[in-house]
């Protein structure tokens, strides 16, 4: 993708950088008012993070608007509304919906003769040229999931959370539910991340099979490269769960009942055990969940995220399980760092649903699809852009001490 003269040029299709990310913002086709300008700090290597508005409407039940505005189903459902310029506490298991502070104005066409980029308007002079229209998907930044927090996107006379179609022009708006903890929240802080696609075009198994084979993406605990025939693919590269370690070892973390808030501005703050009760490694390596209790693991494999791909954590199919596994989705090109840092565990953040669930050391657990980037990102998730989670085992989100 190029930008000459006044013409926007997608030359491949895949997942947008962060260096034409920045050109959309330029266009217009990602904005924000001017008292809360775009920051340069909110462009990730594949996506951008999307910051909280200043009002919070507290809703009866969770909603799709198909067939009408998300103002409009507000309004339906609203039971009080407040502002969170100067924070507000959120508190477990209410709906809440908050405007985003970033719009949207996606092309509606893609054609050359196209005379602007936003449906009729003109005073941007941009065109579109490409393949296909560009569409955008959201999901919950790392921290959120870690944290507990259910967050969708939703658009106006959308059908679907966290996608955006093309041709999309209006507002954006956060669905928010704290589920273990209340949490202390206010403007411009970013629970969610926005990508944008040329085309959608995710890697067949064979073509992560082939891609593993040369540039691997997955590590044994050793830190080998994972052998062909343990990589488990079926629409998506499959990830187990670790529960083994010496006597002692924390395995994962269950969530506490009924504690304290958690103000999302303190880093490095809470003390774990405050929040948090350890899971130690057994001789029985298997753990039963117990129904609705949010648990914290780590992926027995560790992974890493070539720099030409981005990687997306897929919800567990509950036909293998009645659980919910990984709310936070993305995972940044970049993630795991090279070959010879031999990658990182992905963070699962769980729950049972209905009855309590056995699970197992080395047990299937999550899957993750991968898209191409249209070009090399300019940076990659990592120490250079301050990335928290890099390098990591189990980690808890970054409002906890660590040790």
């Amino acid at each position: 993708m190029s930008v000459t003269a006044n013409e926007v040029i997608l030359r491949t299709k895949g997942i947008l950088p962060v260096q034409k990310l920045r050109i959309l913002a330029e266009a217009g086709i990602i904005s924000a008012s001017e008292e809360y300008p775009i920051q340069d700090n909110q462009f990730q290597p594949n996506s951008i993070d999307l910051r909280l508005g200043e009002t919070a409407y507290r809703v009866r039940s969770s909603f799709l608007p198909e067939g009408e505005t998300v103002k409009e189903k507000i309004d339906k459902l609203h039971q009080y509304t407040f502002s969170i310029r100067e924070g507000a506490v959120l508190e477990p298991n209410c709906v809440y919906i908050i405007p985003l502070l970033e719009e949207l104005s996606l092309p509606v066409s893609h054609y050359p003769s196209q005379k602007s980029l936003f449906n009729g308007k003109t005073e941007s002079g941009f065109r579109l040229i490409a393949d296909e229209n560009l569409t955008a998907r959201a999901n919950p930044k790392s921290t959120t999931g870690r944290l507990d927090i259910f967050t969708r996107v939703i658009t106006d006379y959308s059908q679907r959370f966290e996608e955006i179609e093309q041709g999309y022009q209006g507002k954006l708006y956060l669905e928010v539910v704290p589920k273990s903890f209340p949490v202390k929240v206010e403007t411009g802080q970013r629970l969610n991340q926005l990508r944008v696609r040329h085309g959608f075009t995710v890697l067949s198994d064979q073509d992560i099979l082939r891609t593993h084979g040369s540039d691997p993406l997955l590590f044994d605990e050793d830190g080998e490269p994972l052998a062909m025939d343990k990589v488990n693919v079926n629409n998506g590269l499959f990830l187990s769960v670790h529960l083994k370690g010496e006597p002692g070892d924390v395995v994962g973390y269950k969530a506490k009942k009924h504690r304290d808030l958690i103000d999302l501005s303190k880093l490095n703050h809470y003390e774990v055990a405050d929040f948090w009760e350890p899971i130690h490694a057994g001789g029985d390596d298997h753990i039963i969940l117990e129904p609705e209790a949010f648990y914290i693991f780590a992926s027995k494999e560790r992974c890493r995220i070539p720099r030409h791909l981005a990687a997306e954590m897929i919800a567990y199919d509950t036909g293998s399980g009645e659980l919910r596994t990984h709310y936070a989705g993305f995972f940044d090109s970049g993630f795991g760092g090279t070959v010879e840092d031999q990658g990182a565990r992905a963070v699962l953040e769980v729950r049972s649903h209905d009855v309590p669930f056995l699970i197992e050391h080395g047990q299937t657990f999550c899957s993750m699809k991968f898209e191409p980037n249209s070009e090399i990102p300019e940076f990659v998730y990592g120490s250079g852009i301050q990335s928290n989670y890099q390098g990591q085992g189990l980690k808890l989100g970054k409002q906890f001490k660590q040790t």
